[in-house]
């Protein structure tokens, strides 16, 4: 993998928020902050043509990043009054959630995959039975009873960071958008989340990845209530996918550019191999254990005690999306509920 957003690359290095930068003759890239998260920053990028402009991705919902998305498209002679399309990766409050107000500003119409779509109104808007699940699914992890409550609700802040708007345009797998000069093909990638999709030129060879490749960490995919039943085989085999494209540069919705799709996505399948071994190994090592056990047994690049709950949770829907595809290759079994508690599959003899 070679690293070509090198001005990303230092600011991320160093802490800050990289400069807005043309990246193409028609393409920007306009950082965008993210309030409360070690990302720090999500990549919006802006699609020029003769008539207005697309942004792919638009950011958190917080004055200080429309600010930034403003200056950004300013830098780049346009205005938010000319986005004429808001091309949606997925519906995570750092993609999406400036896009109804992007919209309101506009007229923009927004784009977004119809499995996305459906779950903005239990997500953001009335969230009582997603909350009720959560709490179903944290009792299965093996939560502690005097944690559940906290844990269930610890994302509930981020739905401030959204302005709410149901999507204009559903986005299929191998939907054509053509954009000025810019061809681009819907790839639908679940996973990271169950309507995630990367946009695709095979004209300039390159791809909106969103976050389903990164250069420097793999996304979260973990059992969700609002997720489909295997979300990390979905995840590795939608890695595959991608990796059989004709990509010279990736645009990733963080960090930095890069070159290198195939060998990168191969890491990250390599990667979750291995921690699939990891907790094969664990669990025959402790039989009977939990998946929240797990979860603090694992090693992690920090440590967990240190992270907010949210984190936590997601480290927990992690091991668990692990173990969904461990059970399904008969490799552990599950027994019970609330908790579950998971067991080797012994050799036949």
């Amino acid at each position: 993998m070679k690293i070509t957003g090198t001005l990303q690359k230092r600011a991320w290095d160093d802490g800050s928020v990289p400069p807005p930068e043309q990246i193409r003759p028609d393409i920007w890239s306009i950082p965008v902050p993210i309030p409360i998260n070690p990302l720090r920053y999500v990549l919006v990028y802006l699609l020029a043509s003769d008539s207005g402009i697309a942004i792919v991705d638009a950011g958190w919902n917080t004055d200080e990043a429309w600010e930034a998305l403003n200056a950004g498209i300013a830098q780049a002679g346009w205005s938010i009054a000319d986005v004429k399309k808001i091309l949606i990766t997925h519906i995570h409050p750092d993609h999406y959630g400036l896009a109804g107000r992007v919209r309101q500003a506009s007229g923009a119409e927004i784009a977004l995959h119809p499995l996305d779509g459906a779950l903005l109104q239990t997500r953001y808007e009335e969230p009582d039975e997603l909350i009720s699940d959560m709490e179903v699914l944290l009792q299965d992890a093996g939560v502690p009873n005097e944690q559940i409550t906290a844990l269930t609700r610890a994302s509930l802040e981020i739905r401030s960071f959204v302005t709410t708007s149901q999507p204009d345009v559903q986005l299929e797998d191998g939907d054509k958008i053509n954009f000025g000069k810019l061809d681009l093909e819907v790839i639908w990638t679940p996973g990271h989340s169950p309507g995630h999709v990367c946009f695709y030129s095979p004209s300039q060879r390159l791809l909106f990845s969103g976050d389903h490749v990164l250069a420097h960490i793999t996304p979260n995919v973990g059992v969700h209530t609002q997720q489909h039943a295997n979300p990390l085989q979905d995840f590795l085999a939608s890695l595959e996918r991608v990796a059989s494209l004709d990509v010279d540069e990736v645009f990733p919705a963080h960090a930095y550019r890069f070159l290198g799709l195939k060998e990168r996505a191969e890491e990250i399948i390599a990667h979750h191999h291995r921690r699939l071994n990891e907790i094969e190994l664990l669990i025959r090592n402790n039989p009977g254990c939990t998946s929240w056990e797990l979860t603090w047994k694992l090693p992690w690049s920090k440590s967990l005690k240190n992270e907010p709950l949210y984190i936590q949770r997601a480290a927990n829907g992690e091991i668990m999306a692990h173990l969904v595809v461990l059970e399904t290759s008969q490799r552990i079994a599950r027994e019970g509920s609330k908790p579950v508690r998971y067991f080797p599959v012994l050799p036949e003899t």
